[in-house]
C-alpha cells in the first residue's frame, strides 16, 4: 500500500531520473513511512549525486526540511548547486541555513564560495577578510576550526603590501589573528603555535621573544583544555542528523557524550574570570548539541535556562546591557525551538510561558497559549488547564473564567478542564458555588467518563456534604449514562464512603447493589466484598496467599482499582514496606511457562543413535511431532546419489 502512496505524494522526487532501481524505491518508501531514517536517505543520497541538480532539486529540500539543522545535508546541497555553478541559488541557501547550523564544514564551504565568486571584484581583498572575521566569529571556538585559522592567516601573509606603512599593517593584522588562535582550545594548535614562533622569529627575533612569552601561558592552558577535551567527548560523533529520540544504546551513549561535553564548558576549563567568554563557550557547545539532538527538549530547555541564570548573574553585577542581551537570547533560543524542530512539543511552550511571564510580558504569553492552541493535531486539554493558571496569576480569576470559556467550545477539549476550572473557583475564589456549577455542567458531558466522576466525588467529600455526595453516587450509577463495566471503581468507593459516614444497614445495601451488577464477577467470591467493607487504605484483613486464594486480586484488575494489597510474609515490617513488596510482586511480568509434560529425564550417552537430538553430555529425543516424522522418512543410508556442488 506504501508505493501508490508515494507516488500520489511525492512524484516530483524522480521526475527526469530516467530509470530508478529498485533499491532507491523501497528507500523513498521507508522515506515516506519514516521520515528520519537516516539509512534509506543515504540510499537516495547517493543516487542524487549522480543526478543534475535540477533533476535533486526536490530531494534535496524534501531532506534540508526534514532535518534543517543537519551541516552535513546543507553543505551536500550547497556543494551540488556550487558544481553547477549556480552561485545565486548557493547564496540563498546560505542565507537559509548559515546563522543557525553553526557547523565547521559547512562554514569552510561558505569561505569557499566566497573565494570563488569574489575573485574578479576590485574589494576581493576586504570581502575575503570579512567573510574570515565572519567566519571565526561564529566558529572560532570550535575544536575543529584550525583549518579556517590558518587559511585566514594565509591568506593575510599573501596580500601585497606596498610600503612600510602598509607592510607594518599586514604584520599587525597576521599577529592579532595568530594571538586571537593561539588562545583557543583547538585541534593542531601545537603547529598553529609553531607558525606563530616562526613568524614572529622572522620579524624581529628581539621582540619575538618578549612576544612569545606574553603569549605562552595562555597558549599552554588553550592546549591544556583541548586535550581534556579531546579525552572528555573521545567517541562523540558531530555529524549525525538529529532525529527524535529512539532510545538506541547507541544515542544514550551519544547524548552522555554531549551532556558530558556541554558540563566540561560549564566547568570553566579555561579558568577565566570573563563570565561573557565562559557564557559564550557554553553556549556553543549546547549549539553544537542542538545540530544533532535538536528533537531532545531537555536540551533546548537547559540552554535556555542557562542564558536566563547568566542574565540573573550580569544583572546582580550592574550590568545590565549583558543581562538584557542575554535574555533576550534565552527568548529567542525559545523561539527556535517550537518554529522549527518541536513545533509540538507542550513542555516547551509551557516553559517559554512561564520565562516571558517572569519577565512581565504579558501580552507575549497570551499569543504563546494561542498559538499553541492553533495547532490541529494536538490535546489542548493540558494547555488550556496551564493557560487558565497564567491568566488567575497574571491578570485575576475573570481572565481564568474567559480562558474557561474557549476552552469550554474547542471540541478537542477532555473533562480535565472543568476539574481543573472548579478547583480553582473552590481554592481561589473561595466559591463553593462557582465550583460545585462548574462541576455540574461537566456531569452532563463527562456522566460517562469515571475519572470525571470520581474528580467530583473527591471535591465534594472535602466539603463534607454527605447528602450531596449520596445523592451523587445515586445519579452517576442509576443514571445509565456510566457504563457498567466502567462502574466498578464508583461502587467501591460507594462502599468506602457508606462505611465512613453510613451505618450498617446502608453498608450492606450498596454491597447487595454491586454483587446485583457484577454477578459474573462475584460468582462464588462474596467474600471479597467483605474484605471490601473491612479493608481501610493499605490494610487488610487477610493475607497476602488468602487474598490470591480469594481471587481478590483478579477482582482488583477488572476493576481497574489502583490500590494495592498488604504483604504479610513480614509481620513485623511496616505498612509502607509491605505496600511496595506487593507492589514489585504486582509489576512483575508474567512470563510464558514450559509445558512440563514435555519434560524429558536426561540420559547421558557416550554413542548417540541416529536421530538423536545430540546436546553436551549426552542426548535428548526429538520432539514428538518431529520423532513423528522422522519415522516416516527413509534411512539415511538410503540416500546413495552423488552430490552436486551447485
Amino acid at each position: 500500500m506504501s508505493a501508490p502512496i508515494a507516488k500520489e505524494t511525492r512524484p516530483e522526487l524522480f521526475a527526469g531520473w530516467g530509470y530508478i532501481p529498485d533499491k532507491v524505491k523501497k528507500a523513498q518508501k521507508k522515506v515516506e513511512a519514516s521520515p528520519y531514517d537516516v539509512d534509506a536517505w543515504s540510499v537516495l543520497l547517493r543516487e542524487a549525486a549522480n543526478q543534475p541538480v535540477d533533476k535533486a532539486r526536490p530531494l534535496y529540500e524534501l531532506l534540508v526540511s526534514t532535518f534543517p539543522n543537519s551541516g552535513r545535508y546543507w553543505k551536500i546541497y550547497t556543494d551540488q548547486e556550487m558544481r553547477q555553478k549556480n552561485y545565486d541559488r548557493v547564496e540563498k541557501l546560505f542565507q537559509r541555513c548559515l546563522m543557525k547550523v553553526l557547523n565547521a564544514d559547512l562554514w569552510k564551504c561558505y569561505l569557499s564560495y566566497v573565494r570563488e565568486t569574489k575573485c574578479t571584484l576590485p574589494s576581493f581583498r576586504e570581502k575575503m577578510a570579512q567573510a574570515y572575521d565572519f567566519a571565526l566569529d561564529k566558529m572560532g571556538m570550535d575544536v575543529n576550526s584550525y583549518q579556517i585559522w590558518q587559511e585566514y592567516i594565509t591568506f593575510l601573509k599573501g596580500v601585497e603590501a606596498v610600503g612600510s606603512y602598509a607592510e607594518n599593517q599586514r604584520i599587525t593584522a597576521v599577529r592579532r589573528v595568530y594571538q586571537r588562535g593561539i588562545v583557543n582550545p583547538m585541534i593542531n594548535i601545537d603547529a598553529l603555535w609553531k607558525d606563530y614562533v616562526q613568524y614572529e622569529n622572522s620579524i624581529n627575533p628581539i621582540i619575538a621573544k618578549k612576544l612569545l612569552e606574553d603569549r605562552n601561558r595562555d597558549y599552554q592552558n588553550a592546549r591544556r583544555v583541548a586535550k581534556e577535551f579531546e579525552a572528555n567527548t573521545k567517541g562523540l560523533n558531530r555529524n549525525n542528523p538529529s532525529v527524535p529520540p529512539m532510545g538506541t544504546p547507541e544515542e544514550a551513549k551519544q547524548v552522555e557524550l554531549w551532556k558530558s561535553y556541554i558540563a566540561f564548558e560549564k566547568s570553566n576549563p579555561l579558568r577565566t574570570e570573563d563570565q561573557t567568554l565562559i557564557t559564550k563557550r557554553v553556549m556553543f557547545a549546547y549549539e553544537q548539541t542542538l545540530l544533532c539532538l535538536g528533537h531532545h527538549p531537555d536540551i533546548w530547555y537547559e540552554a535556555a535556562l542557562y542564558l536566563e541564570n547568566s542574565s540573573k548573574i550580569f544583572a546582580e553585577k550592574g550590568d545590565i546591557n549583558n543581562a538584557k542581551v542575554f535574555s533576550d537570547e534565552a527568548a529567542a533560543i525559545y523561539e527556535r525551538a517550537i518554529t522549527t524542530l518541536l513545533k509540538n512539543n507542550m513542555l516547551l511552550y509551557f516553559a517559554y510561558a512561564d520565562f516571558e511571564e517572569a519577565r512581565m510580558k504579558y501580552d507575549k504569553v497570551h499569543n504563546i497559549y494561542k498559538r499553541f492552541l492553533t495547532i490541529e493535531e494536538i490535546d489542548p486539554t493540558l494547555a488550556y488547564i496551564q493557560y487558565m493558571k497564567f491568566g488567575r496569576r497574571a491578570e485575576g480569576i475573570k481572565s481564568a473564567r474567559g480562558i474557561f470559556k474557549k476552552a469550554r467550545e474547542d471540541s478537542r477539549s477532555q473533562y480535565h478542564v472543568y476539574a481543573a476550572a472548579a478547583l480553582m473557583e473552590y481554592y481561589c475564589s473561595k466559591d463553593s458555588k462557582v465550583a460545585f456549577k462548574i462541576f455540574e455542567l461537566g456531569l452532563k458531558k463527562y456522566g460517562h467518563v469515571p475519572e470525571y466522576v470520581l474528580a467530583y466525588l473527591e471535591y465534594l467529600s472535602h466539603l463534607n456534604e454527605d447528602n450531596n455526595t449520596r445523592v451523587l453516587f445515586e445519579r452517576v450509577l442509576t443514571s445509565g449514562s456510566l457504563p457498567m463495566d466502567k462502574s466498578g471503581e464508583i461502587w467501591l468507593r460507594f462502599e468506602d464512603f457508606e462505611s465512613t459516614c453510613g451505618d450498617l444497614s446502608s453498608i450492606l445495601k450498596v454491597e447487595r447493589r454491586r454483587f446485583q451488577n457484577f454477578t459474573d464477577d462475584f460468582k462464588d467470591k462474596e467474600t471479597a466484598l467483605l474484605i471490601d467493607r473491612y479493608r481501610y487504605l493499605d490494610l487488610y484483613p487477610c493475607t497476602s496467599s488468602e487474598l490470591k486464594a480469594l481471587g481478590y486480586r483478579d477482582l482488583i484488575k477488572r476493576s481497574a482499582i489502583t490500590q494495592v494489597t498488604t504483604h504479610h510474609k513480614n509481620p513485623d515490617a511496616s505498612s509502607s514496606e509491605r505496600t511496595e513488596e506487593l507492589t514489585d510482586e504486582r509489576k512483575k511480568p508474567e512470563y510464558p511457562k514450559p509445558d512440563l509434560a514435555q519434560m524429558l529425564p536426561f540420559k547421558p550417552k557416550a554413542f548417540p543413535p541416529i536421530g538423536a537430538h545430540i546436546v553436551p553430555g549426552g542426548v535428548f529425543p526429538p520432539p514428538p511431532a518431529a520423532s513423528y516424522v522422522m519415522s516416516l522418512l527413509p534411512p539415511p543410508t538410503s540416500f546413495n546419489v552423488s552430490i552436486l556442488n551447485c
